[in-house]
C-alpha cells in the first residue's frame, strides 16, 4: 500500500524559514500530482500548494510569493519551503497526492508548524 509520510515541521519564530517534506512509498511517483494541504485549529483543510507530474505549480494567494513547492522524482518527495513565515501560517501541514490517495488511507497525522514568537 502507498503511503505518503510529512517531516520537517516544528516551532520558528515570524519571519522564519522552514521546509517540509513529503516522501511516498511505493513506485510510479513521477506520474502524479503532488499537493501540500494545511488545517489551521478550528478552520477547515485547505489547499496551500499543488505542482503537476510536468512540475508545473500553483499557489493560494496567502502563500504566494513566500512558499515554493517542488518535487524530487528520484527519491519519492515533493517538498515545502516556507519563507517569510506568520502566525496564521500557523497549522498542521498534509500531503497528498492527485489523483488523492487520502480519500483511501485518511489524512493521518501530518506536521505540526507553529509559528510563534
Amino acid at each position: 500500500q502507498v503511503q505518503l509520510v510529512e517531516s520537517g515541521g516544528g516551532l520558528v519564530q515570524p519571519g522564519g524559514s522552514l521546509r517540509l517534506s513529503c516522501t511516498a512509498s511505493g513506485s510510479m511517483f513521477s506520474i502524479y500530482g503532488m499537493e501540500w494541504y494545511r488545517q489551521a485549529p478550528g478552520k477547515q483543510r485547505e489547499l496551500v500548494a499543488s505542482i503537476a507530474s510536468g512540475g508545473s505549480t500553483n499557489y493560494a494567494d496567502s502563500v504566494k510569493g513566500r512558499f515554493t513547492i517542488s518535487r524530487e522524482n528520484a527519491k519519492n518527495t515533493v517538498y515545502l519551503q516556507m519563507n517569510s513565515l506568520k502566525p496564521e501560517d500557523t497549522a498542521v501541514y498534509y500531503c497528498d497526492r492527485f489523483p488523492s490517495l487520502r480519500i483511501f488511507t485518511g489524512w493521518g497525522q501530518g506536521t505540526q508548524v507553529t509559528v510563534s514568537s
